[in-house]
């Protein structure tokens, strides 16, 4: 028999159902969201998903238009490239190179960027000043060509470019978690925690970090956004991924030369990499708005 409720009893929801409360009203949102997840899917499962091998030439079948031309295939639903090169397996195992390695490049620098930003702003003194100096300096010139200078001295190729992302998205981490924990240093509740006698660590990882959530997703977003195109950026100029691979920049690079005659071979990774970088930012954004909202009320 169920114990009967003799009374009512008014549940607050925690923060997080809160801001999830928030974004799944916003259509656009849950669009993008289900539009990532779709990717992450792809990612995983691209071995499983692709027809065909995605370096695998089909010489009865060069240029070859999307099946929904009176010239496509079946066999072949986006076409084929000037090769002979199936377009949806390239697609489908393009997303691991385009979208899956900037993610763990992206998480990778989070790892060691925000302790160590959040241990500059809880140092004071000459150290946290150089350092904060040093990082204006270095985020003053652009990411991508950050990458540039050091693939330049590393040398071409895929990891090598990875590498100089990582490189450079760690200071970008560095700097916008010190200075999101710094803003928190001198609020009331800071003070009254430490009045209270708590240790350190406690001040800033349950105190202060719950505070800095809003600008870690922000810089998490951009941050990510900013390694997919890096990524084909240096694709496209020959410095990130190598033919025959099917890294979306690198399928660009190499579809120039037949974009009049097989147009779909450009339109296709660039849809790709449109999508993905849109459906990116617009979660970003929508969560920072769904935090916004749930810290006004």
């Amino acid at each position: 028999m169920s114990n009967a409720k003799l009374y009512y009893e008014e549940r607050t929801p925690s923060p997080l159902e809160q801001v999830w409360r928030q974004f799944r009203h916003n259509l656009w949102a849950m669009t993008a969201l289900h539009v990532l997840g779709l990717i992450v899917l792809i990612t995983l499962f691209a071995p499983l998903i692709a027809p065909y091998s995605p370096t695998v030439q089909f010489s009865d079948s060069l240029s070859l238009p999307p099946a929904w031309n009176d010239e496509g295939s079946v066999r072949f639903l986006l076409g084929t490239d000037e090769l002979g090169r199936d377009m949806l397996s390239r697609l489908l195992h393009g997303a691991r190179l385009s979208f899956g390695l900037p993610l763990l490049v992206v998480l990778a620098a989070a790892a060691i960027g925000m302790p160590l930003g959040a241990l500059a702003a809880m140092s004071v003194g000459v150290k946290s000043s150089t350092l904060k100096h040093l990082l204006d300096v270095l985020l003053s010139i652009p990411s991508l060509l950050l990458a540039l200078i050091i693939v330049a001295i590393l040398g071409p190729g895929l990891e090598n470019a990875l590498l100089a992302i990582w490189l450079v998205l760690i200071p970008q981490f560095l700097h916008a978690t010190r200075n999101a924990v710094h803003a928190q240093r001198h609020q009331d509740y800071v003070i009254a925690a430490q009045l209270n006698g708590v240790s350190q660590w406690y001040l800033l990882f349950v105190v202060i970090f719950p505070n800095t959530i809003k600008v870690l997703v922000v810089q998490l977003t951009m941050a990510w956004s900013t390694a997919i195109l890096d990524i084909a950026a240096l694709g496209f100029l020959g410095l990130g991924a190598q033919s025959p691979s099917p890294e979306w920049g690198t399928m660009l690079a190499k579809s120039v030369e037949v974009a009049y005659s097989s147009p779909w071979v450009m339109a296709l990774p660039g849809l790709a990499l449109f999508v993905t970088l849109v459906a990116v930012n617009i979660v970003g954004d929508s969560l920072k708005s769904a935090i916004d909202e749930r810290i006004k009320r």
